[in-house]
Parts: C-alpha cells; sequence; structure tokens
C-alpha cells in the first residue's frame, strides 16, 4: 500500500503520485468490481487533462480511465494487462496503470488530496 498522502485525485477517480505514476482510487476498484480486462495506452501517446486515455473492463460494464493531468505516457504496467485483478487487489501498489511525463507541474495543484478525496467521495454519497 502506497503512502496516500503524497498521492493527487481527480473527480473521475484516478490518482496520480508526484513521479507521474497514475491508478485508480480503491473507491474506483470497487465500484468497478472485479477488472478482467485493462486496456492501457501506448508508451509515448499524449495525454490530455480530463481526456480519456484508458479502459477498465469489468463482469459488468467498460469505465474510461481519464489521464488527471496532461503529459505524455512514458511507461505502462504490463502486470496489469497480464493480471488485471492487481488494479481491485492493490488499487495504491502493484495494480497502477501507466506513469505520465507531467507536462505541467502545476496541475497537479488542482487536483485533491486523499483527505479532499475522502470528502468529495461524502459529498458525492449525498447526492444519490
Amino acid at each position: 500500500m502506497q503512502d496516500t498522502s503524497k498521492l493527487r485525485f481527480a473527480k473521475s477517480h484516478e490518482w496520480i503520485s508526484p513521479d507521474g505514476t497514475v491508478g485508480i482510487s480503491d473507491h474506483a476498484q470497487k465500484e468497478v468490481t472485479d477488472v478482467v480486462f485493462v486496456d492501457l495506452p501506448q508508451a509515448g501517446k499524449a495525454a490530455q487533462k480530463e481526456g480519456e486515455i484508458a479502459t477498465l473492463e469489468s463482469v459488468k460494464a467498460a469505465f474510461p480511465i481519464y489521464a488527471p493531468v496532461s503529459g505524455k505516457v512514458a511507461a505502462v504496467n504490463d502486470k496489469v494487462s497480464k493480471n488485471p485483478e492487481l488494479v481491485n487487489k492493490s488499487p495504491y501498489g502493484d495494480g497502477w496503470l501507466f506513469k505520465l511525463d507531467i507536462a505541467n507541474a502545476g496541475d497537479l495543484k488542482e487536483l485533491m488530496t486523499h483527505d479532499q478525496y475522502l470528502e468529495f467521495l461524502k459529498s458525492e454519497a449525498g447526492h444519490h
């Protein structure tokens, strides 16, 4: 389990670490349920902030993954291509999805801290 205090979270439930590693939150992996397939971007692909960049498929649906910041895909986690269940087992660890070369570090400041994200989830839960 990674220290979530360093991570920044998007409203679309992705997290990004200061080094550009991106994954989905624990909350998101529970919503998705059993991930059976992960469609990852190619290394070198340009990522637009909030643009769709990858897809997770569970037994019930496909879920788009958005880039939390703009940049270029520097690496992808081949482990999750082979073992998609890692996304469920270790959303903040081995289940990371891809790494971005962050175009503008200032973008990170616009994202939520883990505490803010947990508050956001509470407010979202109240809206349903």
